[in-house]
């Protein structure tokens, strides 16, 4: 048998595809993007520290326009979202439609401009948004030619995944690809659908939603934006790199499948959970809240299944910190996915809505769910990219790894706690009916945990600083020493 049959039978198997063909593959943009994804990372997590100081010390850039919460607030969510995870998606995802359909990209110019166009639209948010050029819209803040702009990359995008699907040498489409193909279809629609405008000047529209309809479909995209940007997209981080970094079948492939076909079927209905106690009709948003419920099973099914691709050699993560962050990752997806059906519950929701818990879920799935597998795939990429068979050093990944996820528990502990208590103390009353506390009283307690949630936000901004050097570390001993071209052996780490 050639190598190329075993990789194919291996591929049936629910084994990722071998790297015996890397140097055929166009290697080049998943390198761009994986460098993009540390160093828009590190610019939107500092972003957001330095937002979590201003809660803190509210002088902090005081008088500076550019510099105000309101401003900088939707710089930090798009950065994190688009231009760190997006170019995260971007990398992983050509790199395994490569690999597992065993054929080169379709375009290597369509690549470039997928690239450099998508660098484009964040540059692009990176000034407008602190000018205050913005259509005040939840994840979609960016104006009409930037929407126009994202609408072609996307496209471009999505001509190069599928296209190079279709011309694949190996008939099975591996389920990694079905998780990315989803997001990038689903996101393409949510995206013009919630867009629509009518524009004034060329930093000025109108939207054409209007009331509780406008707030009905920006939330239809702002839950799904989730749902499918940084969740299913992620999903198909972990089906490839989980079973890689491991080297063992993905636990069960058709509960891989079931996973797939559960989640895309439930997530797009969940969106009205955002709205509960709103001038939606209530029962959009019954139908939100029991979708959420619902969520729970696939979502927990797929955690589960990663996790246990692990049986058999579990005393891995003892010396791999590279699946320590794939592996843990899983576990904040775990609380992320159960937490938000448990807030999406009214009685519950009557609590933790406009509360910082809300913030601690959100960085439970941003900073535990969607950042650890970014980070975790991108150290498993990096090393094959450049033809050396480990990062630099193993041993800052470890340390890098035990920084992240002290920040994060401090940071989502921190607003659990905060959050809880504002939600009680904003609906305690006296026996009169008065409330018991004053707002400014609320706030006051709260207070010190926006110490902690900055202490936190610190930590993970270290940890990629750390991966930082460890990337361009790695890129300067690839050009140092001529070595052929080898998949990452996590046992030959260098420390």
């Amino acid at each position: 048998m050639t190598l190329q049959q075993s990789a194919t039978v291996a591929e049936a198997r629910g084994v990722p595809a071998s790297g015996a063909l890397d140097g055929f593959y166009n290697d080049k943009v998943v390198r761009q993007f994986a460098v993009a994804t540390v160093v828009w990372g590190i610019v939107g997590m500092a972003v957001g520290a330095f937002i979590a100081a201003q809660l803190y010390w509210p002088t902090l850039g005081e008088g500076i326009p550019w510099l105000s919460y309101g401003r900088l607030r939707p710089l930090h969510t798009n950065a994190v979202i688009f231009a760190f995870g997006g170019s995260a998606l971007f990398a992983t995802s050509l790199h395994v439609v490569q690999r597992t359909c065993h054929v080169r990209l379709i375009s290597d110019k369509l690549a470039s401009f997928v690239f450099w166009g998508w660098q484009a639209v964040i540059v692009a948010a990176a000034i407008t948004l602190p000018l205050g050029i913005t259509q005040s819209k939840e994840y979609a803040e960016l104006e009409w030619p930037i929407d126009i702009l994202i609408t072609i990359v996307w496209l471009a995008y999505a001509w190069l995944f599928f296209g190079t699907i279709a011309k694949r040498r190996v008939k099975h489409i591996y389920v990694a690809n079905w998780f990315y193909g989803a997001y990038i279809i689903t996101i393409a629609l949510l995206h013009v659908v919630n867009n629509l405008a009518l524009p004034v000047d060329m930093g000025k529209s109108y939207q054409v939603y209007t009331g509780a309809v406008d707030a009905m479909v920006q939330w239809w995209y702002g839950h799904n934006a989730v749902g499918f940007f940084l969740t299913a997209g992620f999903l198909g981080m972990m089906y490839y790199f989980v079973p890689k970094q491991a080297g063992r079948p993905v636990y069960s492939y058709r509960l891989s499948i079931v996973h797939f076909w559960a989640l895309i079927a439930v997530y797009m209905w969940a969106g009205p959970h955002h709205l509960q106690y709103t001038a939606l009709p209530d029962w959009a948003q019954s139908v939100g809240m029991v979708f959420s419920l619902i969520l729970l099973a696939p979502s927990w099914g797929g955690a589960i299944n990663g996790i246990l691709t692990l049986s058999g050699v579990w005393h891995k993560l003892r010396t791999d910190p590279i699946l320590k962050f794939l592996i843990v990752s899983l576990s904040f997806y775990m609380i992320a996915t159960f937490e938000g059906p448990m807030m999406s519950i009214k009685t519950v929701n009557s609590l933790s809505h406009y509360t910082d818990w809300t913030v601690g879920h959100v960085h439970a799935g941003a900073l535990g769910w969607v950042a650890m597998i970014s980070i975790g795939s991108i150290y498993a990429l990096v090393p094959r990219l450049v033809g050396q068979s480990a990062m630099y050093s193993t041993r800052w990944i470890d340390l890098h790894f035990w920084i992240h996820t002290l920040g994060v528990v401090l940071y989502i502990v921190s607003m659990w706690i905060a959050g809880v208590m504002q939600g009680l103390m904003w609906r305690a009353t006296n026996d009169d009916g008065t409330l018991t506390y004053s707002f400014v009283e609320a706030l006051n307690v709260t207070y010190p945990y926006y110490l902690v949630r900055l202490g936190g936000g610190l930590l993970v901004l270290t940890g990629m600083a750390l991966m930082a050097v460890n990337m361009w570390k790695t890129f300067a001993m690839a050009r140092t020493v001529d070595q052929p071209v080898l998949p990452p052996e996590p046992s030959q780490a260098r420390a």
